[in-house]
């Protein structure tokens, strides 16, 4: 703050604190002797990680003039390291087993959406300062993404979790889409789900919902840890391959049938 010539004093309001969520599966933990407790042999993992703290200075003179910066006051230098990660929670569940998952982690997600919507008061130096949280659920893998989001397992025709695209859909359009999905749409998309407005047959309400059928309970962060995402990244790659096998760097314009020789010899190996 002193860097910035601002006064200690003064600093009260305006602290932004952003806080990373993970969660994921630990895979198998069960007790290979002894006869332990009837427990799951699966155990999940819920942790968060302060990313940083800033403050957001709110001055009058700076308000006539452009959008200032905040000022980083804390940056995690090492965001993805297991040291910065602190768990929260440990449960002996299947990261399968949804109505579990939402029954653990419930007062999780309730007592993040009232930190979302209140700033909690530290006295620090002997002046209390006021701080709101900020919270982005990028740490899940897709399996967890599609738990969490009340999406239908992997094994769905709806292939994406950031799109609505089916598998065939893909197929034809492996590289090019966007992010389309959003929690308060897969909320919306369950209760359409859950009560049939329309009366529809089975098929119609699948389509009509794009493959939610349990209500999405923790609101995540689109990353690119999504099946149609590595379908584009796949074709991406192929084609690098494809190249480094002719070598392309050496030559302008191949022509088709060296191309095709080349894509043979890459599906050979």
């Amino acid at each position: 703050l002193q860097e910035r010539g601002l006064e200690d004093s003064s600093c009260t309001a305006g602290f932004s604190v952003m806080i990373k969520e993970s969660c994921d599966g630990m895979g198998d933990v069960s007790e290979k002797h002894g006869g332990g407790p009837a427990v799951p042999e699966k155990a999940v993992r819920f942790s968060f990680t302060v990313m940083s703290i800033s403050l957001l200075v709110d001055d009058e003179e700076e308000e006539q003039e452009e959008k200032k910066e905040p000022v980083i006051i804390f940056q995690e230098p090492k965001p993805n390291s297991e040291m910065s990660c602190k768990p929260l929670c440990l449960m002996f569940v299947d990261e399968s087993d949804h109505e579990t998952l939402t029954a653990v982690l419930g007062p999780v997600a309730a007592e993040r959406s009232a930190m979302k919507c209140s700033r909690l008061i530290l006295s620090i130096g002997g002046i209390p300062r006021f701080f709101s949280f900020h919270f982005r659920g990028s740490g899940y893998d897709e399996k967890m993404v599609r738990d969490v989001e009340g999406l239908e397992a992997s094994g769905s025709m709806y292939v994406c979790t950031l799109c609505d695209s089916t598998r065939a859909e893909a197929s034809h359009n492996m590289v090019l889409h966007s992010v389309t999905r959003s929690h308060e749409e897969n909320l919306e998309r369950y209760e359409t789900w859950r009560t049939n407005p329309f009366s529809e047959s089975a098929d119609e309400l699948r389509d009509r919902v794009k493959g939610v059928s349990a209500k999405p309970f923790l609101e995540t962060h689109p990353t690119m840890d999504a099946l149609h995402c590595d379908i584009g990244n796949a074709t991406e790659f192929y084609k690098i391959f494809q190249d480094e096998i002719g070598e392309v760097f050496q030559k302008t314009n191949p022509t088709r049938e060296e191309r095709r020789s080349w894509r043979a010899a890459l599906d050979k190996q």
